[in-house]
């Protein structure tokens, strides 16, 4: 499948790949502070955003995506930079076909599975009745019972779209359908190392990196760095965009 894409910048080429519910748009904070230096494509990956949408989400697939848009581009290799569900797509792409992975930025994710809590998200969505006129207030007035925290609410609804009729862009059955991969993570067979330069980067109040994670991760990225940002959780690019931002510049120099 070839991906949505959106590009700024110049220079060699970096990819950006959302988590699970974002969209590539979701990074433009990190792709701003880096297009001095790169071109840095911002993807949206199968069932997000404005890509297609497909029953598949390992992470074979999605990785298998992001080689099909980069030779859609003319890109032969890049940078590959991921949050979350991207960040496992990256480490996919690293272990699978190196030649194309420069370097590859994982953040606040690990080489391991997941327990999650997203059921009661996904049934509060497509429980939503998409009916002419929905206003936003009545959409996060019905996701409040599953997802309590306005902010998370505010980031699921990014992706409701209401004119001219109200949509989701998500592929929401085809994501629910799909859980247990995405919280999954297979290696490839055979698996080969990637020993390519890595880095690690953890939300110091995150638990998604955990300790008992590094040697998951240092057993298939030999030359990673493992770095860890104090004072955020999960969305450290939302946080502290600006610290992300210099962690990524002074790995990738």
């Amino acid at each position: 499948m070839i991906l949505h894409a959106t590009a700024t910048g110049d220079g060699p080429d970096l990819l950006l790949l959302h988590g699970l519910f974002g969209a590539g748009k979701n990074l433009g904070a990190i792709a701003r502070g880096l297009a001095a230096k790169f071109r840095v494509n911002s993807l949206d990956l199968r069932n997000h955003g404005s890509s297609g949408h497909a029953a598949d989400m390992r992470y074979a697939a999605m990785a298998a995506d992001v080689l099909e848009t980069m030779d859609s581009l003319g890109i032969g290799n890049a940078v590959v930079a991921g949050h979350s569900m991207g960040g496992k797509a990256a480490m996919m792409m690293a272990l699978t076909a190196p030649a194309r992975v420069d370097a590859l930025v994982a953040m606040d994710i690990a080489p391991i599975a997941y327990g999650h809590d997203y059921d009661a998200y996904l049934a509060a969505m497509r429980a939503l009745p998409l009916r002419p006129g929905l206003t936003r207030h009545e959409a996060d007035t019905a996701l409040a019972d599953a997802a309590p925290d306005a902010a998370m609410r505010a980031f699921l609804l990014n992706n409701l779209i209401l004119a001219p009729a109200p949509h989701w862009r998500l592929g929401l059955d085809e994501i629910a359908g799909a859980m247990e991969d995405l919280i999954d993570w297979r290696d490839p067979e055979p698996l080969t190392p990637y020993d390519g330069p890595a880095l690690f980067l953890c939300g110091g109040h995150s638990p998604y990196v955990p300790a008992r994670a590094h040697g998951a991760i240092r057993a298939r990225f030999p030359n990673a760095a493992i770095e860890t940002l104090d004072g955020v959780g999960h969305w450290l690019h939302a946080e502290k965009p600006a610290e992300v931002i210099a962690a990524l510049k002074g790995f990738l120099q």
